[in-house]
């Protein structure tokens, strides 16, 4: 059963959704660069093709105000006059900006935002008096051209071929239906049926050319006759009329004479459009020996006269390098992605559940072959199980890397935002900005890429806000005028560093404590007892501030907490490295994936939890006569350095007993700092697949996750951050309760407190 119409309709506007962000962000770019470069033709050509296709496309959708709006643009830009004005820039910015707010309210349901601005903006570049169109009419009795004029030498190779193989060369003209709802989608459609009859050779005009929705025409050799063609070339509906010009006659096979005027008949020849002059056909239908000729205009160099071939040996391997290509069933089309596969992410994450639930069975077979060995050590099929075993967990593994690589994009796709949206706040803040990207093609989770766009936008913010200073002050400094900002990603180990540095003034520590004093968010005893690192954490407190001014960009104290909860959430940290006078340093540590991770797995308190691998620097045993109490809180020296103790469980309840345990630490990085995780017993390494907690499932913050192993066992993920916060946090009154026992349910530690009161008293 078919679908019905206006389940088609909606995926058609949630595929339109998907790909008018691509030429959002593609119209931003084109307007940067003319921001940059004044008058340049060719960018102001590129911004028009752009709003053509969104203008098709919206329309194609049935999304009428978008498309009037960006046809009322389009036909602006195609002015003479259009290049040369001025505010063309900011005319596309805002157009830009209108289209994505339109988007929004598609997408939502929304009220649709007003436009009579923008219109506004656009009929300046139509009220200059020398303003007229660039149309080029031309009448289909007047198209008829020298046979060959316009021509690149690389598709009169081509048409060379075409005829030394036995075909004939036919000018092909197919006019679109004007009723058509999708002409670009016309378009392929007809140049499929066209490639059944023959080979197409060129194809006219440009796909991203205003003409290409009106009609396509084509060279075409073909065997077939012409009447056979232009049958071909009607589709009902989507094609309206199909004309066919004989341009020369099918050669012998043998033949290597050159496809020159001279072997051109002095007949009817190709319509001017698609003799225009365009380098972009060929070099994509032919393979690339054949399509790297230089293409030179045939009416400017006498060499383009001469035979193509200079051997008939050289002749025939070209000619049957073509035919092995016309042979196959892809028709020759202009460059486009047909490679790319769009699939809802969804169905990757489907996929991605799936091969979780394989490792758990993985874990359970291994489970039940370790078992079958210890009651059968002398069994020959032990060999076979665990070859068996072997070979399922390698292609699991490969399995499993493949699916984690469709989700894996590059941060080009976020990076890409930020040179318009610094340009603008740089505007709003008086400042002078250049933006430097690098590492765009490192790979990340496309979920960690959208979650940590957010973070990354109040940075940059912030870097230009708070950062960089007035171009006056910096040339009083010393520095040049214009401020520098660095946007920088690379793989380090399995996790993605993201850095955001400017060189502007950098950050005053002193300056953040008197600041954090005044809002009541520390003690003065506090401040005096913080350390530079502990100083610059406050800025991540809800309502922490040093603007002095509230105003659309900055002051208002929401933002940098913002960043901070998104990247706990993603078990990511941010450091960061400040020089007064010289600029600061925000590092993010991502997770390449938060699906399946590398785990340490650990008892306290007869139940299993489990922190990611990566997070431990080693393992460290002590006994309890060397662990220090220092302020109320549990230290130990381990190699020279005093390590900050977390414990777990609960401490030895005999006090002789206490002073001969021996415990496990486990040392860990968070952030830039090192504490010890004291715990009852280890467990092992593991691979985890991490299944996500809801909040009635679990009431604490210190768990954030969970697996199951191949026994049954649940093993509970703990979340380091929130273990070390819960720990700075708190302020115990008596030595070794509040920093102890933090995995102890309620019951537990309302029998540990008690315990603790009764034998002091």
């Amino acid at each position: 059963m078919s679908d019905s119409p206006d389940e088609r309709g909606a995926e058609l506007r949630e595929l339109f959704f998907e790909t008018s962000q691509e030429l959002l962000q593609a119209l931003n770019e084109e307007s940067l660069k003319l921001e940059k470069n004044p008058g340049d033709e060719e960018i102001v050509r590129s911004i028009r093709r752009t709003v053509h296709t969104l203008k098709g496309d919206s329309a194609a959708c049935g999304l009428r105000e978008l498309s009037e709006l960006a046809h009322q643009f389009e036909d602006a830009l195609s002015l003479e006059t259009a290049a040369a004005h001025g505010a063309l820039a900011e005319i596309a910015f805002a157009a830009a900006d209108v289209f994505s707010a339109m988007l929004a309210a598609y997408h939502s349901g929304g009220p649709i935002p007003a436009s009579d601005p923008l219109r506004n903006r656009i009929k300046e570049l139509t009220s200059a008096p020398a303003a007229r169109k660039l149309r080029r009419k031309k009448k289909v009795s007047e198209a008829i051209v020298e046979p060959g004029k316009h021509w690149t030498d690389s598709e009169k190779q081509a048409m060379a071929q075409a005829q030394a193989a036995g075909l004939a060369l036919y000018a092909v003209v197919v006019k679109i239906d004007p009723h058509c709802a999708m002409p670009i989608a016309a378009r392929q459609l007809i140049q499929n049926a066209i490639s059944r009859v023959g080979r197409v050779l060129v194809v006219r005009p440009d796909a991203n050319s205003p003409a290409a929705t009106k009609q396509v025409e084509f060279v075409v050799g073909s065997s077939q006759s012409e009447e056979q063609i232009a049958t071909k070339g009607r589709i009902p509906t989507i094609a309206s009329e199909a004309s066919v010009i004989l341009i020369a006659a099918a050669k012998s096979a043998k033949s290597s004479a050159p496809l020159g005027d001279a072997a051109m008949p002095a007949a009817p020849a190709l319509p001017a459009s698609v003799s225009a002059p365009t380098n972009t056909v060929l070099a994509e239908t032919v393979p690339a020996d054949i399509a790297s000729a230089e293409t030179v205009p045939a009416d400017t160099t006498p060499a383009n006269k001469a035979p193509l071939g200079q051997s008939s040996a050289t002749f025939e391997a070209k000619s049957s390098q073509l035919d092995a290509y016309a042979s196959t069933s892809e028709p020759a089309t202009p460059a486009t992605p047909e490679n790319i596969l769009r699939v809802d992410a969804g169905r990757i994450d489907n996929v991605l559940n799936l091969v979780g639930e394989l490792i758990i069975g993985k874990s359970m077979l291994q489970q039940a072959l370790n078992e079958f060995s210890k009651h059968y050590p002398k069994e020959a099929l032990r060999g076979k199980f665990a070859d068996a075993m072997a070979f399922q967990a390698r292609v699991l593994n490969d399995l499993q890397r493949s699916v984690m690589k469709i989700r894996m994009v590059p941060v080009d796709q976020l990076f890409r935002r930020f040179p318009r949206i610094v340009r603008d706040v740089a505007r709003q803040c008086e400042r002078e900005v250049d933006l430097e990207l690098s590492g765009q093609e490192t790979d990340l989770d496309k979920g960690i890429l959208d979650a940590i766009a957010e973070p990354l936008t109040h940075l940059v913010r912030n870097a230009v806000s708070h950062g960089i200073e007035p171009p006056e002050q910096r040339r009083s400094l010393g520095k040049p005028p214009h401020g520098k900002i660095r946007l920088h990603a690379l793989h380090q180990g399995n996790q993605v560093v993201v850095e955001i540095s400017d060189d502007g003034r950098g950050i005053d520590a002193q300056k953040i404590r008197a600041k954090g004093t005044e809002l009541g968010l520390i003690t003065p005893e506090e401040a005096s007892r913080m350390s530079d690192a502990e100083a610059l954490e406050l800025i991540f407190r809800p309502g922490f501030s040093t603007a002095e001014v509230v105003t659309e960009v900055s002051g208002r104290g929401v933002g940098m907490d913002v960043v901070q909860s998104v990247l706990h959430r993603l078990k990511a940290t941010i450091h960061i490295e400040t020089h007064p006078g010289r600029g600061t340093t925000f590092r993010l540590k991502l997770p390449l994936t938060l699906a399946i991770i590398k785990a340490l797995m650990f008892w306290v308190e007869q139940r299993l939890y489990a922190i990611p691998l990566n997070a431990v620097n080693q393992i460290a045993r002590t006994t309890e006569a060397e662990v220090h109490q220092v302020d109320n809180y549990e230290v130990l020296q381990l190699r020279n350095q005093v390590l900050p103790l977390l414990r777990l469980g609960r401490r030895g309840a005999v006090e002789g007993d206490r002073k001969s345990n021996k415990l496990f630490v486990l040392v860990i990085t968070v952030g830039e700092k090192k504490y010890g995780l004291i715990v009852d017993a280890l467990e092992g390494e593991e691979e985890l697949v991490i299944k996500a907690l809801d909040d009635h499932t679990f009431s604490t913050d210190l768990v954030n996750g969970a697996s199951i192993l191949g026994d049954g066992k649940v093993v509970l993920i703990l979340n380091l951050l929130a273990v070390v916060e819960h720990v700075s946090r708190s302020s115990p009154e008596k030595a070794g309760l509040s920093n102890s026992g933090l995995l102890l349910n309620h019951a537990d530690r309302a029998r540990l407190t008690l315990s603790a009161a009764g034998g002091q008293a």
